[in-house]
């Protein structure tokens, strides 16, 4: 079983094998201190823009992005923000689309609270040699697209909705569950729960690792901690909807409201 979420210590015994990748904006990064030789991506740097394919960044830009932060398509990545997680989740889950090994991936579980506790920081941006990294098309894709999702809906896929109760009252996709993402990360290590509860809490929704699940939200962030998590847990069959809500609206999918 792959471990996507690796403890402080753990990286701290690896730094020098992996490539670490900090995703908080770069006042954070200058300003508070960042984990020994981690490079700086900020989120506002690898999302969307106008003219790019879906919510990714596009894979020129992608390119650009890992080439100058020197970093090859065979290293480990470890990512890590402030926010439980969920940012470098989505940094995480682009390098997957992009053709990055998700056995080479990995967030810091408690994110970068978890290693300033206990483990010291630094101030001085590395200067790495930058690469010529090159994205390619992932060995299995979990990518939907919209018809895809429209065609599941009814049938056997447990199509899971990762938003806030609110958002999910005011409209989902027919016959989803609602988890916010929130409830699988543990509010005092701001690091994911127990295995346990994890597998108690998908239970008591519904998410079964012997279904095919499908994950949505509005814009493709929150799934992406989602996403990780189930397969962390072993759950093999997970369908990730990039165009989510946003993509859904837009082409005049039918939602209902609780």
């Amino acid at each position: 079983m792959h471990d996507t979420f690796v403890s402080a210590d753990w990286i701290a015994d690896h730094l020098d094998d992996v490539r670490v990748v900090d995703v908080r904006d770069a006042w954070e990064y200058d300003g508070i201190g960042h984990l020994p030789g981690a490079v700086s991506i900020p989120f506002d740097e690898f999302r969307s823009e106008a003219g790019d394919e879906g919510m990714l960044p596009g894979a020129d830009r992608w390119r650009d992005l890992l080439s100058d932060a020197g970093i090859a398509p065979q290293d480990r990545i470890v990512a890590y923000d402030d926010e439980h997680g969920v940012f470098a989740a989505r940094f995480l889950v682009t390098a997957e689309l992009y053709g990055h090994d998700p056995e080479r991936l990995h967030v810091l579980d408690g994110d970068y609270s978890a290693w300033s506790r206990e483990h010291p920081t630094d101030r001085e941006a590395p200067s790495p040699e930058p690469t010529d990294y090159e994205p390619t098309d992932p060995v299995r894709s979990p990518l939907v697209g919209f018809d895809e999702v429209e065609s599941r809906l009814g049938s056997d896929t447990v199509v899971v909705d990762t938003r806030e109760a609110w958002e999910y009252e005011e409209g989902h996709l027919p016959g989803a569950v609602q988890l916010d993402w929130l409830e699988l990360v543990d509010a005092d290590t701001r690091g994911l729960k127990p295995r346990e509860e994890l597998e108690s809490i998908l239970a008591e929704t519904g998410i079964s690792p012997d279904q095919e699940v499908l994950l949505y939200c509005n814009t493709a962030r929150r799934i992406s901690h989602t996403y990780l998590v189930l397969r962390h847990l072993g759950y093999d069959d997970v369908l990730f909807y990039e165009g989510s809500l946003t993509e859904w609206d837009q082409r005049g999918g039918e939602t209902v409201a609780e």
